[in-house]
C-alpha cells in the first residue's frame, strides 16, 4: 500500500515540476554527469511506468520524464538549460547585491528563489526562441513564395514561348500571303497606271 502512495506521489511531483526544467522533472541538480541522469531515470521510470501502476496520470508523468531524459542527453538542449540556469543565479546575485562568496548564496531560501528565477527565465527563453522560430518561419514563407512566383514567371515565359513556337508556321504563312498580295498590288498598280487616258 505505502509502495502505491511514493508511485502517486512520484507521479505528482513530476506533473507539478516545471516542464521546461529537465532537472527539476528528473529531480537533480544541474551539472550531474551523463550516468548519474541515466541512472535517476531508469529509477523514476521503473516507479511510475504506466503498466506497473493503475494511476490514470502516469502515461502522462512518464512522458515528461522521457522528454527530460532527452532533454539533458542532448549536447546543445541541455547547453541551454545550463545557461538558462546560470543567467537565473547572476540576476538574483545582481538584484541583492551580493558578491560570489555571500553566505546567502548558500541558503535553502536562496535556492527556492533561484528556482524560481530560474522558471522566469526558462519562460522568457522559450518566448524568445518561439519568436524567432516565428519569424524564420515567416522569412521561409516569404522565400518560398518568391520561389514560386519565380517558377511560375518560368513557367509562364515557356509557355509563351511555346505557344510562340506552335504558331510559327501560321504566322510564316500569314506573312508569305501578306508578301504576295503586296506584289500584286504592285503588279496591279503598274497596269493600273499603264492603262490611264491622258487627255
Amino acid at each position: 500500500m505505502t509502495y502505491r502512495i511514493v508511485r502517486d506521489a512520484e507521479i505528482d511531483r513530476i506533473r507539478k515540476a516545471f516542464p521546461l526544467d529537465a532537472y527539476a522533472v528528473l529531480d537533480l541538480q544541474p551539472g550531474v554527469p551523463d550516468s548519474d541522469i541515466k541512472l535517476q531515470y531508469r529509477k523514476k521510470s521503473l516507479l511510475i511506468h504506466p503498466d506497473k501502476t493503475q494511476n490514470p496520470l502516469a502515461p502522462d508523468a512518464f512522458d515528461r520524464l522521457k522528454k527530460a531524459q532527452t532533454t539533458l542527453l542532448d549536447e546543445k538542449a541541455r547547453e541551454r538549460l545550463d545557461e538558462c540556469i546560470a543567467d537565473a543565479r547572476r540576476l538574483l546575485i545582481r538584484e541583492h547585491k551580493y558578491t560570489l562568496d555571500s553566505p546567502e548564496l548558500k541558503t535553502d531560501e536562496f535556492k527556492v528563489e533561484w528556482r524560481k528565477k530560474t522558471v522566469e527565465v526558462l519562460l522568457e527563453d522559450e518566448a524568445r526562441r518561439r519568436r524567432q522560430m516565428k519569424a524564420r518561419m515567416q522569412e521561409e514563407g516569404r522565400e518560398k513564395q518568391k520561389e514560386e512566383e519565380e517558377l511560375e514567371a518560368r513557367k509562364r515565359k515557356r509557355d509563351a514561348d511555346q505557344a510562340w513556337e506552335a504558331t510559327r508556321d501560321e504566322r510564316i504563312g500569314s506573312w508569305r500571303d501578306w508578301q504576295k498580295g503586296k506584289s500584286k498590288d504592285k503588279e496591279g498598280g503598274k497596269k493600273k497606271k499603264k492603262m490611264k487616258v491622258l487627255g
